[in-house]
C-alpha cells in the first residue's frame, strides 16, 4: 500500500495469510480483516474480524485443548479469543450479530486519529479540483490536530501557503497532476528546475543542490553590488575651480564629474571559487553545480552596454569575463559527459537543461557546446567497431560527421586507453575531426604507439610514415629523438611500456613478435630520412647503433642486452660495405629497395648491421657534420665492439676534413663531459678502457691521437676516481701500446703514465 505522506490514517489492513498446525494440518488461505487500533499500553488486546464468504465448503482445522483437530466446516467465523481477558473487559463487549448472521463484532474501541494528509482527513470532508488555487475550496482550510500539508509535508497549521490566494495548499491532494508537481518542485528544491523525478534525487545530487542554492543566495548579493557600481573621478581630471587644486583633491568638481564604472571582478572571483568547488565533488553534484552556475551567470546583465565601452580587465568586464566563465565551464561537463557513467536518463536532462538556459549574445559561441555524443551512438558506434573508417554517414539524405570538440576527443581517448582498447582509440582518432587541428594532430601522432600495444608492429612502422589525411604530415616529422629511441627499442625486442606512456624507464611488456632485422634497418633508416631534425641529432644515430648492437631480449628492468661480436673477415666487410652503399642511395632516393637477405639474414647478420650503420653514419657526417652537436654518444653506442668503430675511422681517413672535424668535436665533448665518461669508464672496467685509449693514440691521424691523450690526461686528473687505472699498466704492456716510435707525444705520455704506477 503507497500513501501520499510520510504519515497517514492507519486504520484497517487487509491481509492474506496461511496457518500451519500440529500433525501436518494446515489452515487454508483466508482473507483477513484486520482492524488496529493504536493504544497506549502494549498489553491491551487487539481484536481481530475475519470474514470468509467465500470460502464455506473449506474445511478448517483447529486444535482444541487435547492437541486434536476440530471442524469448522460450514462456520463463516473464526473467532481469535485475547490470551486473557479480565472479567471487567468482558462485561464491556457487547455482542453484534448483522441480519445475515455471516459477521459478528465481539468488542469494538474508538480508533486513534493518526497524521495524515488533508484529503485524507476523516473529520473534515474535502474537495477535490485538478488545479484551483484562487481560494480555498469548501472546507478545505478546515483541518485537525493531525493534518498535514500535501506539498509542504508537514503540519498544516505550520503551513504559511495554506490559504494564501493563488497557492492555497490546503486544496493539493494526490489525484492531481499540477498538485502532484507541485509536491515534486517544494521537495526537489533547486533541482526540480533539472525536470528530476523524486525518485531519481539521490545524496550526490541533493548535495549539490544545496550547495548551488547556497551559491545563488550569495552570487545575488555580489550581482547587485555590481550593478550598483563605482561612482569614480575620471583619470587625468584637472580642477578649474579658485584656488585650483591638484587632480582629485577638489571636492566640488569631483561631485559634478563622477563616472560610474562597473566592476565584475568580484562576482567573477566568486563564481571562480564556486567552480572551483564544483570541482571537488562528486561527478552527479559536480555536473548540477556547474549546470546551476551557467545559467545565473547567463541572466547577468552589463549596465554599461549602453555607454561608452569601459576598458577594463578581463574579469572586471562582464562580457570579457562570462564567456571565459562559460568556456571553463563546458569545457568540464564535455569532459564529465564522456567520462562519468551518467544513467543515460540523467544525461538526457542534463543536456536538455543546458539548451533551456538563454544564452546572451556574447555567449552564443556555447550554443552547441553540449551536443556530446552518448556512447551508443550509432556513428561513433560503427567508427569504434572498424565498420566506419571514415566518419562519414548519410541519414535522411543529409552527410553527417563525427566532428566533436577537443574536450570531448580527449575525454573519449582517455577512457578507451583506461579501458585498453587501443584499436578502438586508432580508430577514433583516424575518423574524427576537431577545429583545433595542433592538438588532434598531436594526439594521432600517437597512434603508432597504440598500434604497438595491439602486437602491429608493422602497420606501426608504417603510420608513422603516412599521414593520417592528405592534409597534415606523417608523424615521423615531429616524433622527439627520445620517442624514436622507445620505437626502435619495441621494434627490435617485441615488448612496448606497461602504461600508456611513452616511458623508456618501468616495466615493459610483452606484446608480440618483434620485426625482423631486415624491416627494422629498413624502417629506421626510413624515420631519419624522414625528418632533418632526426637526421642532425646524434642520440638517434646513437640510438640505431644501439639498437642494432643488442639482443632482442630485455633485462628485467627493461634494458636492452648489448651484444659483443668478433670482427668478421675483411672480404665480408668490404662485401657489406658495397652492398650497403647501394642501398643507402636508393633508400634516399625514395625507391622500393629492400637489404641482400644472403647477408643480413645470415649467420654474421648482427655484424653486418654494425657495417651497414658505419657506411650510414658515414655519409651522414659527410653531410652534416657541422650540424651534429656530438660525437661522443656514437662512439659509446658501440660498447664493447671497438672494430666497427675503427672501420667508422679508417673510413672517414678518406676525406681529411671530415675527420678532423670528427676529431674536434671528440675533443670538445670530453672536455665538457668529463664526469660522465669517468662514470662510464668505471661501469665498463679498465679492459675497456684500455682498448678506448689504444683506439686513438694508435691512429695514423694526429689529430686522433690527441683524443686519445685527452681521454689519458682525463684518467691521470682523476686517479682518485679510477681505482682501476693501474690495471691499464698491464693492458698497454699486452697490448704492446709501449712499442711505439721513441720520442713521439704518444710514447712519452703513456710511458710516464707507466712510470707513475711502477714506482708505486
Amino acid at each position: 500500500m503507497s500513501f501520499s505522506s510520510p504519515v497517514e490514517e492507519n486504520t484497517l489492513k487487509v491481509q492474506m495469510d496461511s496457518q500451519c498446525y500440529p500433525d501436518g494440518c494446515q489452515v487454508v488461505p483466508v482473507w483477513k480483516l484486520v482492524a488496529m487500533w493504536p493504544s497506549e499500553k502494549e498489553e491491551e488486546e487487539t481484536i481481530i474480524l475475519i470474514s470468509d464468504d467465500d470460502d464455506d465448503d473449506d474445511e478448517v482445522q483447529c486444535p482444541d485443548d487435547d492437541g486434536e483437530g476440530e471442524s469448522t466446516q460450514g462456520s463463516s467465523v473464526l473467532l481469535v479469543e485475547p490470551q486473557e481477558t479480565s472479567p471487567l473487559e468482558e462485561s464491556k463487549s457487547e455482542e453484534m450479530v448483522d441480519e445475515e448472521g455471516d459477521l459478528v463484532v465481539t468488542y469494538c474501541k474508538q480508533a486513534d486519529v493518526m497524521p495524515h494528509a488533508r484529503h485524507d482527513c476523516t473529520v473534515h470532508p474535502f474537495q477535490r479540483t485538478e488545479s484551483d488555487t484562487s481560494s480555498p475550496l469548501g472546507a478545505n482550510a478546515d483541518i485537525c490536530d493531525e493534518c498535514y500539508c500535501y506539498i509542504c509535508d508537514k503540519l498544516a497549521a505550520k503551513c504559511q501557503l495554506w490559504t494564501t490566494p493563488s497557492l492555497c495548499h490546503c486544496n493539493a491532494h494526490n489525484k492531481s497532476n499540477f498538485w502532484k508537481a507541485q509536491r515534486n518542485s517544494a521537495l526537489a528544491g533547486i533541482l526540480a528546475t533539472f525536470n528530476l523525478e523524486l525518485l531519481e534525487l539521490d545524496t550526490e545530487l541533493r548535495h549539490g543542490g544545496d550547495l548551488l542554492e547556497k551559491f545563488i543566495k550569495d552570487l545575488s548579493l555580489a550581482y547587485n553590488k555590481y550593478l550598483t557600481g563605482e561612482r569614480m573621478c575620471p583619470p587625468g581630471h584637472e580642477c578649474f575651480c579658485k584656488p585650483k587644486l591638484p587632480p582629485g583633491q577638489c571636492s566640488v568638481c569631483s561631485s559634478q564629474n563622477l563616472e560610474v564604472v562597473y566592476r565584475y571582478s568580484d562576482v567573477f572571483d566568486l563564481v571562480t571559487r564556486f567552480l572551483n568547488q564544483a570541482e571537488q565533488q562528486s561527478p552527479k553534484a559536480a555536473a548540477v553545480m556547474l549546470l546551476g552556475a551557467a545559467k545565473q551567470i547567463a541572466l547577468h546583465k552589463d549596465p554599461a552596454l549602453l555607454r561608452n565601452c569601459q576598458n577594463l580587465g578581463h574579469t572586471a568586464s562582464l562580457r570579457i569575463a562570462v564567456p571565459f566563465l562559460f568556456h571553463r565551464i563546458t569545457s568540464r561537463l564535455q569532459r564529465m559527459l564522456v567520462l562519468c557513467d551518467f544513467p543515460k536518463i540523467l544525461y538526457e536532462k542534463f543536456v536538455d537543461f543546458y539548451h533551456s538556459i538563454s544564452l546572451p549574445c556574447h555567449c552564443f559561441a556555447f550554443a552547441n557546446s553540449l551536443n556530446v555524443l552518448h556512447w551508443d551512438h550509432v556513428l561513433l558506434t560503427t567508427v569504434l567497431k572498424g565498420q566506419n573508417i571514415t566518419g562519414q554517414r548519410r541519414q535522411k539524405g543529409r552527410k553527417m560527421y563525427l566532428w566533436e570538440a577537443l574536450p570531448v576527443v580527449e575525454a573519449r581517448v582517455e577512457k578507451l586507453l583506461e579501458k585498453k582498447k587501443y584499436k578502438e582509440v586508432v580508430r577514433y582518432l583516424r575518423a574524427v575531426k576537431c577545429s583545433e587541428n595542433g592538438r588532434l594532430r598531436d594526439l594521432r601522432d600517437l597512434i603508432p604507439f597504440y598500434l604497438c600495444k595491439t602486437g602491429n608492429f608493422l602497420d606501426a612502422a608504417h603510420s608513422l610514415l603516412i599521414p593520417v589525411n592528405s592534409l597534415a604530415c606523417c608523424s615521423a616529422c615531429r616524433i622527439t629523438p627520445c620517442q624514436f629511441k622507445i620505437y626502435l627499442k619495441i621494434f627490435r625486442t617485441g615488448c612496448v611500456p606497461s602504461g600508456n606512456e611513452m616511458l623508456e624507464t618501468g616495466p615493459w611488456l610483452s606484446a608480440g613478435s618483434p620485426l625482423r632485422n631486415t624491416v627494422l634497418i629498413k624502417q629506421a633508416l626510413k624515420l631519419l630520412y624522414s625528418s632533418e631534425t632526426l637526421y642532425r641529432n646524434a642520440k638517434c644515430w646513437s640510438s640505431f647503433i644501439m639498437i642494432l648492437g643488442s639482443s632482442n631480449l630485455l633485462e628485467k628492468r627493461g634494458n636492452l642486452l648489448p651484444l659483443s661480436l668478433k670482427e668478421p673477415p675483411l672480404s665480408f666487410q668490404e662485401n657489406v660495405l658495397a652492398a650497403s652503399a647501394n642501398f643507402l642511395k636508393d633508400l634516399k632516393s625514395g625507391v622500393n629497395v629492400s637489404l641482400p637477405s644472403a647477408i643480413f639474414t645470415g649467420e654474421l647478420h648482427h655484424e653486418a648491421s654494425f657495417i651497414l650503420a658505419v657506411q650510414a653514419v658515414q655519409q651522414m657526417l659527410c653531410c652534416d657534420l657541422p650540424h651534429l652537436n656530438s660525437f661522443i654518444e656514437l662512439v659509446l653506442a658501440f660498447g664493447k665492439n671497438f672494430w666497427p668503430l675503427r672501420l667508422l675511422l679508417d673510413q672517414l681517413s678518406y676525406e681529411e676534413h671530415i675527420l678532423c672535424g670528427t676529431a674536434n668535436l671528440l675533443l670538445r665533448d670530453l672536455s665538457r663531459e668529463k664526469a660522465m665518461m669517468l662514470r662510464v669508464w668505471e661501469n665498463l672496467g679498465p679492459q675497456y678502457v684500455g682498448e678506448f685509449l689504444c683506439l686513438f693514440l694508435t691512429s695514423r691521424h694526429k689529430r686522433m691521437q690527441s683524443v686519445g691523450l685527452l681521454s689519458l690526461n682525463v684518467v691521470i686528473e682523476n686517479l682518485h676516481l679510477c681505482p682501476w687505472a693501474k690495471q691499464l699498466c698491464t693492458f698497454f704492456h699486452e697490448s704492446g701500446l709501449r712499442q711505439l716510435p721513441f720520442g713521439t707525444t704518444v710514447y712519452h705520455e703513456v710511458s710516464k703514465f707507466v712510470s707513475a704506477f711502477e714506482k708505486l
